[in-house]
């Protein structure tokens, strides 16, 4: 089986991120959509190789949603602490 080239794969998977960037806007968490954003920016400005590629997928995965419908924390970014009523 033949992998695509990451030059290939980046705009979809920095496609993903952003539409992802949307949901946690849309879910009222602003400061953390704005972060994942600059962060993908970052990522997708520089050499589209195998490093970009792999930051992009963590960034996505890091910030997926996870079953009970709470978004996945993100390592290097602000994290919200959650209090039990």
């Amino acid at each position: 089986m033949e992998t695509n080239s990451a030059a290939e794969v980046l705009p979809s998977l920095y496609r993903a991120v952003l539409d992802r960037v949307a949901e946690i806007a849309a879910s009222g968490e602003r400061s953390l959509a704005n972060d994942v954003r600059s962060e993908a920016t970052r990522i997708y400005s520089r050499a589209w190789d195998d490093r970009a590629r792999r930051e992009l997928e963590g960034l996505l995965r890091r910030h997926s949603v996870q079953t009970e419908g709470a978004p996945v924390a993100g390592r290097g970014l602000r994290r919200r602490s959650v209090r039990a009523a």
